[in-house]
């Protein structure tokens, strides 16, 4: 088992799966809290995009093609390669059966029957006698979060699920052990209950910064009762058609196929109790506020939006995985002209965003390429050169795409791109953004391909995952500054918060100030000023469906290369519009302006619907559990 806190040694002490006697595992305190953090690590490492199915099983992140050194199992899913026999990223058998069983490492169900077991023994004032009666009550909300997390963690990847709220004995007939599927609305209730339950015994924030960060508390409770609910809401569980025939094998309607409006007032009040808490114990949203080098309103700005990211337990993070600090830098950032590094096998820059990702970002003005009456974009991949005013996003003199062009501070805080500038702390003498490092990308060039192992399929790399204070400008290899990895940004939750203000209230002003909230840091106009200056269709925002749109877009732009796109494009059901899009990139053999400035097909990515909404149980789950029935369309 890994490390839970790296602060602290003493986290190594986990109990082990094999203990014959449980009842020695509660004698006394301290073997007590090594069965907690038996429950902790089974928290999702979110932080190594190897195992962060958000990242990779999507369309937002994409590896080369002809080198399989990086795929695994996520990106594999991403190709089409899901299957009913071995499913891939498969955490129902967990490492057991079924997929690689090298990367299935959660086994999900196996952590529920561990918090089951610790939640049945803390809660008897008869067992760990050594224990106080505070420290009872906080182990059992930590671990009834636990609980309540790795059942909605199990309902997002597969819907409806068993409710596992009481292991079976020993004795139990293997009839017994037979689960059925629940109804998701019950699920989400179960869920829903037990957070509540936790939230109550929880500390609103963590005293003992030194050793206790990444535990669970109040704010971390309500921001996942947050996401439930807006999962729990919205179209693929809230009245979805396409689940009629999903039943259980007694005829139970496993998912509801009429929507109810409640469901979205619901997620209102669980949204806004969590940023309540939240703001409550000062989370804010980040700004760069510490200028030392008398950096640029550019640079800085791009800076609010890679800090609120990066920043090693920043203000905005509601939730930083303690267990999982993010370690892919060397994938996101490539070796940069005026760089001294050139251990390619350092810095790689493998992890690519196609084309249409780039695309969805905002022009300058703070609306969408294709809405913009300013600004034509209709060419994007025509070139221009890039003059003095530009310098700090692109290298003056430098010719690169239009796409590049003319967009907004989060574009080019988030992606590095041919020609584009990378600002590091130590790319120039004293800190300065002036004439600092930036990318060269075509082919035989110091950021393009050439190396056998080392290179980007798209042309785009991901600037936004790379601490800007990293050590990467000398002759020695790299020094990351990992940060753990923010599972829950306060930006998601005032992004969360519009949405189903907006389902509620169509159009609702109180909607637009909680975007405006984020555009304000992001360096945008609010949405108001920008549609009616700006977009072809300048009431846009005037409606549900309008504002629906433009709080959808807001959302995938802040919360790119986050692992949230990948959910998000599910529960809104537009996964089939979205993933079936061909992975296009630039034309990474041209070693010239004109041969490089092509977009080239990638990859041809397919999405079946319903089928792909869900992921399969698994051929072998299904038939040694007669009572489970597998999603539909496997």
């Amino acid at each position: 088992m890994s490390v839970l806190f790296n602060s602290c040694s003493k986290f190594l002490d986990i109990i082990p799966d094999n203990v014959s006697v449980i009842e020695h595992a509660f004698k006394l305190r301290t073997e007590a809290e090594k069965y907690l953090f038996t429950c902790y690590s089974y928290l999702p490492k979110n932080g190594d995009g190897w195992f962060n199915a958000g990242i990779m099983a999507g369309d937002e992140i994409w590896l080369p093609q002809n080198d399989q050194a990086h795929w695994h199992p996520a990106f594999r899913i991403a190709q089409g390669m899901q299957n009913v026999g071995q499913p891939l990223f498969n955490e129902w058998g967990g490492d057991l059966k079924g997929g690689d069983g090298r990367f299935n490492y959660l086994r999900m169900w196996q952590g529920i029957r561990h918090c089951n077991i610790f939640l049945e023994n803390i809660k008897n004032p008869n067992v760990v006698p050594d224990l106080s009666i505070a420290e009872r009550e906080r182990w059992t909300g930590e671990v009834e979060f636990l609980k309540a997390y790795y059942h909605f963690y199990l309902m997002r990847m597969y819907g409806p699920i068993p409710i596992v709220d009481v292991n079976a004995p020993e004795s139990a007939e293997p009839e017994d052990l037979y689960y059925k599927r629940k109804p998701i609305d019950e699920v989400v209730d179960f869920i829903s209950d037990l957070l509540d339950q936790s939230a109550v015994k929880l500390p609103e924030r963590i005293i003992d910064e030194n050793t206790e960060l990444g535990r669970a508390t109040k704010s971390i409770a309500l921001a996942i009762k947050a996401r439930l609910w807006m999962l729990a809401a919205s179209p693929l569980f809230n009245g979805n058609p396409d689940y009629a025939s999903f039943v259980d094998k007694d005829g139970v309607q496993l998912v509801n196929t009429t929507a109810d409006p409640a469901k979205w007032e619901k997620a209102r009040d669980a949204v806004k109790a969590a940023i309540d808490m939240a703001e409550a114990n000062n989370a804010q949203l980040y700004k760069y506020t510490n200028d030392r080098f008398n950096l640029s309103t550019e640079t800085k700005t791009q800076l609010n939006i890679r800090n609120a990211v990066t920043e090693r337990w920043g203000d905005e993070v509601v939730w930083g995985l303690s267990n999982s600090y993010f370690v892919n830098e060397a994938l996101c950032m490539p070796p940069l002209a005026r760089g001294a590094n050139v251990d390619r096998f350092q810095l790689q820059g493998v992890w690519g965003a196609p084309i249409k990702v780039a695309k969805q970002f905002y022009t300058k003005n703070g609306v969408p390429i294709e809405e913009d009456k300013t600004l034509d974009f209709t060419n994007y991949m025509t070139t221009r050169t890039a003059v003095t005013s530009e310098r700090f996003y692109i290298e003056p003199g430098y010719v690169t795409a239009r796409l590049n062009y003319d967009r907004e501070p989060r574009f080019y805080a988030s992606l590095g791109f041919d020609g584009g500038r990378w600002y590091m702390k130590d790319g120039a003498s004293s800190g300065s953004d002036e004439n600092g490092m930036y990318v060269q990308a075509k082919n035989a060039e110091r950021s393009g391909v050439g190396h056998f192992t080392n290179w980007n399929e798209t042309g785009y790399f991901i600037k936004k995952l790379v601490h800007w204070e990293s050590t990467t400008n000398s002759n020695n290899a790299p020094t990351w500054k990992a940060y753990p990895w923010p599972e829950i940004r306060l930006a998601e939750l005032y992004l969360s918060y519009a949405e189903a203000l907006n389902e509620v209230n169509g159009g609702s002003t109180e909607a637009i100030a909680y975007v405006d909230k984020i555009r304000e840091r992001a360096g945008l106009q609010g949405v108001v000023s920008s549609w009616t200056n700006f977009s072809k269709s300048p009431t846009k925002y005037q409606s549900k469906e309008g504002l629906r749109s433009i709080i959808q877009r807001e959302r995938l732009i802040e919360l790119a290369f986050e692992g949230q796109r990948f959910w998000d494009l599910k529960r809104w059901k537009l996964s089939a519009e979205y993933l079936n899009q061909d992975i296009t990139g630039f034309s990474i053999s041209g070693k010239t302006t004109a041969t490089y400035n092509v977009e080239r097909t990638v990859f041809n990515q397919t999405f079946i619907s319903p089928r792909d909404y869900l992921w399969p149980i698994g051929n072998y789950e299904t038939r040694r559990n007669p009572m489970l029935v597998e999603n539909p369309g496997w």
